[in-house]
């Protein structure tokens, strides 16, 4: 494994970044998760876009431009000969001092990691995944929206160990007025009366690249979709049930809060949607 920071490569034992980088005593930073199917890169130059917009969001500079930083992950990539794997692209902040004031970091560090991922065990996928309601809310817009993909998800973290605690794999999360949100690290889908049904990110989901993927081979499929408002109520109810990111990429929920979700199987047009998702993948070049 060869780890990029800042225009070098290190060995996974020697990459290092200092104790005072505000991304590591802050959360001061964002980042992008991407997946490599094929030796390509998924949807690249979306994860780049939406990367500069969360750092020009938080007023975090990007010393290169976004060609440098394509290039550079694809050369990362080339580097590890990873045929199949996952990116982590990050931005912090920078080195700093320990007091919060961001004027103290004189330059943000870039990092870019190329490995392995896998998120849930292959039964999962064939049978589904309950989930639980979790008790801690999704940040609100007007404190940290959502659409910034920083590197503090302590927020989200939360919610997962309410999940463990439960015996389950995953949780969905609820904004302040009680409206389903996102998944800990996934936008969720329920699929009724043959609509594809999403919470709008204006609700504290993330704008998932993966979701927003999902959406165009459904709508290739004949299947309405719509961004919305959605309740647990709405969740029990629905005919199937799944959640998308881009680690998990389609994942079946069968049961939440110990209701079963349609028949307790993943649906069939969860199913059709995920034989579509692994073709589109493996045969779109990116």
């Amino acid at each position: 494994m060869k780890i990029y920071i800042d225009g070098k490569y290190y060995g996974r034992e020697d990459a290092r970044v200092s104790v005072f980088n505000h991304g590591l005593l802050y959360g001061d930073g964002v980042f992008e998760g991407i997946r490599i199917y094929n030796g390509k890169v998924f949807r690249l130059k979306e994860h780049i876009e939406r990367l500069y917009q969360s750092a020009k969001a938080i007023l975090l500079e990007i010393p290169v431009k976004k060609e440098e930083m394509k290039n550079a992950v694809l050369e990362t990539v080339k580097i590890n000969a990873k045929e199949n794997g996952y990116i982590r692209l990050i931005v912090t902040r920078g080195e700093g001092s320990l007091g919060i004031d961001p004027a103290q970091c004189n330059a943000a560090t870039i990092i870019i990691i190329v490995a392995d991922i896998q998120l849930y065990p292959e039964e999962h996928y064939k049978n589904g995944i309950e989930i639980i309601t979790a008790s801690s809310r999704r940040i609100p817009p007007d404190s940290l929206d959502p659409r910034i993909k920083s590197l503090n998800y302590l927020n989200n973290i939360m919610a997962k160990l309410e999940a463990r605690q439960a015996g389950c794999l995953e949780a969905v999360m609820l904004n302040r007025e009680g409206f389903v949100s996102e998944c800990t690290g996934d936008n969720i889908f329920i699929l009724k009366n043959n609509e594809l049904l999403t919470p709008a990110p204006y609700h504290g989901a993330l704008d998932g690249i993966t979701m927003r993927t999902v959406m165009e081979i459904a709508e290739s499929l004949g299947i309405r979709t719509r961004e919305t408002t959605l309740t647990r109520y709405d969740l029990y109810n629905a005919d199937e049930c799944f959640m998308t990111g881009t680690g998990a990429e389609i994942i079946p929920v069968i049961k939440a809060d110990s209701r079963i979700i349609g028949d307790g199987m993943p649906g069939t047009i969860t199913r059709s949607l995920t034989d579509r998702f692994k073709q589109y993948v493996l045969q779109r070049a990116f």
